[in-house]
């Protein structure tokens, strides 16, 4: 092979790289897009009055009406990793809820509770048991319990009903139409 073939093999080699990279400029120059005025995507969302109407869910005291000790029995079994739910039985995570519905908070003899759960005071009506098992880390800020919640109204009402039937002596479950005189506003 001579220098002549040589420079023949490099100049072809050179001139096909300038020709695509020529193609390459003149493509980008020809298809490219417009540089949008906002960068991002706009994300619409309908006002919530404007399109939906919302459905009133029943209150916790209408769901008590209807409420199923069995059901609750079946939702109760994501709590039976971390409390008891048979007399006697003792903590294990959390404190026995054996007679929990009008037990003072925080009161089972041996369980070491937390600051906050201390703090609260009260007694477990079912309000409160609904309040705190919507939301644990809502309702008491601080407590130990690293349980989510119950987002589901029904599902918390058929598990108070359940820890209720849980006692010697069960507590009377709140109703709507007890609650009612309660929330009308006097004459």
């Amino acid at each position: 092979m001579t220098f002549f073939e040589l420079n023949k093999i490099a100049g072809a080699l050179l001139a096909t790289l300038a020709f695509a990279v020529g193609i390459g400029i003149t493509s980008q120059i020809l298809f490219t897009p417009d540089a949008p005025a906002k960068p991002g995507y706009e994300i619409a969302i309908e006002e919530a009055g404007a399109t939906a109407t919302k459905v009133a869910e029943p209150t916790i005291e209408e769901l008590f009406a209807t409420a199923s000790v069995e059901k609750g029995a079946t939702v109760a079994k994501k709590c039976g990793a971390c409390h008891n739910f048979a007399e006697g039985a003792g903590a294990k995570v959390g404190p026995d809820l054996y007679g929990v519905v009008g037990r003072d908070v925080a009161s089972v003899e041996g369980f070491a509770y937390s600051a906050a759960m201390k703090a609260k005071g009260g007694k477990w009506t079912p309000e409160a048991i609904n309040a705190f098992i919507t939301n644990p880390k809502s309702a008491v800020p601080g407590t130990a319990m690293g349980f989510a919640g119950l987002p589901k109204a029904v599902d918390r009402a058929n598990i108070i009903a359940y820890l209720n039937s849980l006692s010697h002596n069960p507590q009377p479950l709140p109703t709507a139409a007890a609650a009612a005189p309660e929330a009308a506003p006097a004459k």
